[in-house]
């Protein structure tokens, strides 16, 4: 009997989560007619690829683009700060604590909301002549992508083994010489994994890019999904469709990479 319960369970929570993504998929390929009846119908009586159609005459390719470059040079920038950061804060000792009050404000900053930091950060944008580029939106994304990597790869650094290390400083390695050949090679695993996700903070993120982008083609996605929610009402099958758009890059990555990601976090979990 509790075999029986544990499978409704699990089947139950399922069809709870797949229950948005059907209802997504469904609205994306209705025609439009269908989509204003009040049906509950989550699938489509008639096929309709209109709104991909219009999307695609929108130029959805050009802010796909624009989300990918900016996404991943984030993450870029993001893990090779982290890397040495998190590499420095568990190897070396640091004076009164400074390592953790360090780690204490890399915490707040992370936890802040960004529209605190948004004012201010937009004023040094503009002083820097970096506003409604895609070099300031990659710099802003590093108050999200920073600290998650640097809190990420802390635990993925503690578990390599210190005496690995010392073998090879006694083999003559020096210090960016045991980095590149003994830490970073046994951190992959950790690191694919906080990649993965700062992808996804940077592929989400809609304040900065409303704030700091001016121009139309410059618009990343979520920037360009909010176009389809206006005070003169909701276009449903477009949302729909651009969500679909929007959601395929990141299915894919994480569908590629779930390997490493499991392995990440068995190593984390040490």
């Amino acid at each position: 009997m509790s075999r029986y319960l544990h499978l409704f369970l699990v089947y139950s929570a399922v069809a709870l989560f797949m229950l948005p993504i059907l209802w997504m998929f469904g609205t994306a390929f209705k025609p439009q007619n269908e989509i204003l009846m009040a049906s509950t119908l989550l699938l489509p009586n008639e096929i309709s690829f209109k709104s991909f159609a219009n999307l695609w005459g929108g130029n959805v390719s050009i802010f796909v683009i624009n989300t990918v470059v900016i996404a991943l040079c984030a993450t870029a920038v993001s893990l090779t700060i982290a890397f040495f950061s998190a590499y420095a804060l568990v190897r070396y000792s640091f004076p009164a604590k400074l390592d953790s009050v360090f780690l204490l404000l890399v915490l707040v900053i992370k936890m802040m909301p960004p529209i605190v930091v948004a004012i201010p950060l937009y004023s040094l944008m503009n002083q820097m002549g970096l506003l409604n580029s895609k070099l300031g939106l990659i710099l802003s994304y590093q108050i999200y992508t920073l600290p998650f990597c640097i809190w990420m790869l802390l635990g993925f650094i503690r578990d390599i083994p210190l005496e690995i290390e010392e073998a090879g400083s006694m083999d003559g390695a020096h210090l960016f010489k045991r980095l590149a050949y003994i830490v970073f090679p046994l951190c992959a695993p950790g690191l694919v994994a906080t990649a993965i996700f700062s992808i996804i903070l940077g592929w989400n993120e809609f304040l900065f890019s409303l704030l700091f982008i001016h121009t139309p083609d410059k618009f990343t996605i979520p920037l360009f999904i909010s176009n389809f929610m206006t005070e003169d009402g909701t276009a449903w099958g477009e949302l729909m469709s651009v969500g679909i758009i929007s959601s395929l890059p990141m299915l894919a990555l994480a569908g590629y990479m779930q390997k490493f990601l499991l392995r990440g976090f068995s190593m984390g979990l040490k």
